[in-house]
């Protein structure tokens, strides 16, 4: 994105370091207040008004005006412009202005300038913290790239929504998810939508019934417009043919599809219970998700690099942006509610080629001993080797599984082996990384949360044959696998990976998808975003 404002350089007014003018020496009183104050204020305040000799900013009561308006925009952004207190802003400075008071007026000026950069922070890298919120976060938040030279000419040009639109995410999932907030917001002024009946009745397609008029009427308001009839009567002399709207017809049917796809639901055009509570969420629901995943967008769309694997937990989605500007997609399967896949920024390093799999301890704990205890057999079954800790191999029989201690439980490769025939690696805390599988029929559910954390991805062998590709790295993925043994393979260079959690994203035609929050993160970065601002 850059310096954020660099492109406001060329707006009018102070210059600094001009000759100050009757107004600026007017203000030197102020400016003498401004200085006193700012030493204990934070260092990007005093690098902003030290590049304006300590002048204010905020002396006319037009800009003012200009800003607390502009203020208003952020609720386009999920914000809450309360938090910034424009009306406050207005009154505090007719207040500051009657006063007369220098330093009452250099107050107002450093409250007004942080309110600025707050609002401006809080667009780059978003308002709240989101290390408070999830557990184990590893993807880092950058410091705001704000430019005190830039936020000087914007103030002096009054140019306060320019200014937050080069502070924003640039990218163009986070501008679609403004659009589909403004559209979402559009339509809850217009009264949002009436819920489908809660009677335990299932439409299918061919069904005639008062219910389809109604799911008619609810697809359309979200822009399905070509299941509601035209209106025979506005044309008497075109002799139009009119559809039955209580037939559950083939149009229809490909709108509730296209619906169940974009909320990960069994795409089989049958409203049943799972479509029926999908269609029922208040409009007013789906703009705080909106909201919430706003936020997110935040937290993430900053330095990103153009080659990079992106990996989509809420939405089972992985995508590698290539750099020859192609985007690899592939469907994955991420961890369940209660070992969840975490949010997390690395870079892919390397691979490990038919791959033994060293038993993660929670696994080992939770899953294997129960089978284990029950039928000392599962061991030969799952071609589980028994380790010390030191890896010297030990007899099962011989180890007390009601208290093994440290012993290393590793399933040998193979076909069965859990990370199947390969694993990609990247450092992280988490002991997560991506690989195969040898249980692809889950690939074919809608929602994918089965595994203990790590990622299992469809088509791995392709995927891992680009990495090698794209990174000059000189080696066939197929190759090394018919070769037999286990081996760890190096990329020539690492590539970026983020994984990370959004329960609505645009799809591929720009249109909002919104996910189940498997693992109920919504509410509390809801309730963290409306919490009010301390200043």
């Amino acid at each position: 994105m850059g310096t954020v404002l660099a492109v406001l350089v060329g707006l009018p007014g102070t210059v600094l370091g001009d000759t100050p003018s009757a107004g600026d020496r007017a203000s030197v009183p102020v400016a003498a207040q401004i200085e006193r104050l700012v030493e204990d204020a934070g260092s990007e305040l005093q690098a902003f008004y030290a590049l304006r000799d300590h002048r204010p900013a905020w002396h006319d009561r037009e800009t003012v005006a200009a800003f607390a308006a502009a203020l208003h925009t952020l609720d386009g952004d999920g914000l809450r412009p309360a938090d910034y207190r424009p009306d406050a802003l207005v009154a505090g400075h007719r207040q500051a202005d009657a006063s007369e008071q220098p330093g009452e007026q250099a107050r107002f000026d450093l409250h007004a300038t942080r309110m600025l950069m707050t609002a401006l922070e809080h667009l780059q890298r978003g308002k709240v913290d989101p290390s408070g919120l999830e557990t184990h976060w590893e993807v880092p938040v950058e410091a705001p790239a704000l430019d005190p030279a830039a936020i000087s000419r914007a103030i002096d040009g009054q140019r306060f929504e320019q200014a937050f639109a080069e502070a924003r995410p640039s990218y163009a999932p986070y501008e679609r998810l403004r659009t589909g907030l403004a559209r979402y917001r559009n339509i809850e002024r217009l009264g949002g939508w009436e819920p489908f009946p809660q009677e335990p009745r299932v439409l299918r397609p061919g069904d005639v019934d008062d219910a389809v008029v109604l799911l008619r009427s609810r697809l359309a308001v979200i822009g399905e417009l070509e299941v509601m009839a035209a209106n025979v009567d506005a044309f008497p002399e075109a002799r139009l043919e009119t559809p039955d709207l209580r037939r559950y017809d083939t149009t229809l049917e490909a709108a509730v599809k296209r619906f169940q796809r974009r909320h990960l639901l069994e795409v089989d055009g049958i409203v049943g219970p799972q479509t029926r509570r999908a269609l029922n969420v208040p409009v007013e629901a789906r703009i705080d998700q909106i909201r919430v995943n706003l936020e997110r967008s935040r937290w993430l769309l900053h330095g990103l690099p153009e080659t990079f694997v992106l990996v989509d937990i809420a939405g089972y989605q992985l995508r590698y942006f290539r750099p020859n500007g192609e985007v690899w997609r592939s469907r994955i399967v991420v961890g369940r509610p209660y070992r969840r896949t975490p949010s997390l920024r690395s870079e892919i390093t390397h691979m490990t080629v038919n791959p033994s799999w060293t038993i993660p301890p929670t696994i080992r704990r939770n899953d294997v001993l129960p089978e284990v205890r029950r039928d000392l057999g599962y061991l030969w079954r799952e071609r589980i080797q028994v380790l010390s800790p030191s890896g010297q191999p030990l007899d099962p029989w011989e180890v007390d599984w009601d208290n093994p201690g440290n012993v290393v439980l590793r399933q040998a490769p193979g076909p069965h082996n859990a990370l199947g025939k390969v694993a990609i690696r990247f450092p992280n805390d988490h002991m997560v990384y991506l690989h195969d599988t040898p249980s692809q029929g889950l690939f074919s559910r809608q929602q994918r949360a089965f595994s203990s954390g790590c990622i299992r991805v469809e088509g791995v062998l392709e995927f891992a044959q680009l990495l090698f590709d794209d990174t000059d790295s000189g080696r066939n993925i197929h190759g090394l696998i018919e070769a037999g043994r286990t081996r760890n393979v190096s990329l020539g260079e690492p590539v970026p990976v983020i994984l990370h959690y959004w329960t609505v994203n645009p799809d591929e035609d720009g249109e909002l998808a919104f996910r189940p929050d498997i693992y109920e993160r919504d509410e509390a970065l809801l309730r963290a975003l409306d919490r009010p601002l301390a200043l």
